[in-house]
């Protein structure tokens, strides 16, 4: 009987299953917001997952676009270690009522800078806000413009179609109204509507949570090649 026979096969499974793992951690190499949903007329705590994709050079800011034509009422971000933020407040060209009041400025954009040395390559960072009042809306893009220690930039504004199909450069997008759309990529959770902002630990344990995941299914990856290598091992062993 042939006793490599089984050895081979799991050799081939955990192949198999490394691979399949691989093609989603791939996939979630882009600017992505989590959770991706939320409920309008509360306040919604968003973090952005912001992986440096390049091989030569570092993450040294992020520029996140918010709407005009149905604005959020205020935001407020998390201070993250080693950057500086700064909030843009901007006179809307026209005017909106929200819950019975006429405004006429709203946060427009949040801009993050490093002041060391960015995230390097191989790395992300997670970067989270509080957005409120949410509008009352299907759903609305949140552009983020990447830049690197190289003087490159990667602008994240394509929007996704209803079929799931993702475009190159694809749009960080916030459903509220609508679903997200079939086969949406990203690590959304639902949250709900709040009368006001939770706690900044709150905010803190959304942040560890993708980046949780995220290394999790990173070390599940090592895990099975390494699992390989030990098989391949042993059937060389037997077989000598």
């Amino acid at each position: 009987m042939n006793k490599r026979i089984p050895l081979r096969a799991a050799v081939a499974l955990a192949t198999g299953t490394a691979l399949a793992l691989a093609v989603p951690l791939a996939a979630s190499a882009h600017v992505r917001i989590s959770p991706d949903t939320a409920v309008p007329g509360g306040y919604s705590y968003i973090s952005f997952r912001v992986p440096t994709e390049s091989a030569t050079a570092s993450t040294v800011g992020l520029t996140i676009q918010l709407p005009t034509d149905t604005p959020f009422t205020s935001v407020s971000y998390e201070a993250v270690p080693g950057w500086t933020a700064k909030v843009t407040t901007s006179t809307l060209a026209k005017p909106v009522t929200i819950d019975g009041t006429k405004v006429t400025e709203a946060p427009t954009a949040v801009t993050f800078t490093a002041t060391g040395s960015g995230i390097a390559p191989g790395q992300f960072g997670v970067f989270t806000l509080s957005l409120g009042i949410v509008p009352k809306t299907g759903q609305v893009m949140l552009p983020a413009t990447q830049r690197y220690s190289d003087g490159s930039v990667v602008k994240w504004n394509e929007p996704t179609p209803a079929s799931g199909t993702e475009p190159q450069n694809p749009a960080p997008t916030l459903y509220i109204e609508n679903a997200p759309p079939a086969g949406d990529p990203s690590l959304a959770t639902s949250i709900s509507a709040a009368p006001a902002p939770a706690s900044a630990s709150s905010s803190s344990s959304s942040g560890l949570t993708v980046a949780a995941l995220s290394v999790g299914g990173a070390g599940l990856v090592i895990g099975v090649a390494g699992l390989i290598v030990a098989l391949l091992a042993l059937s060389r062993r037997r077989g000598a």
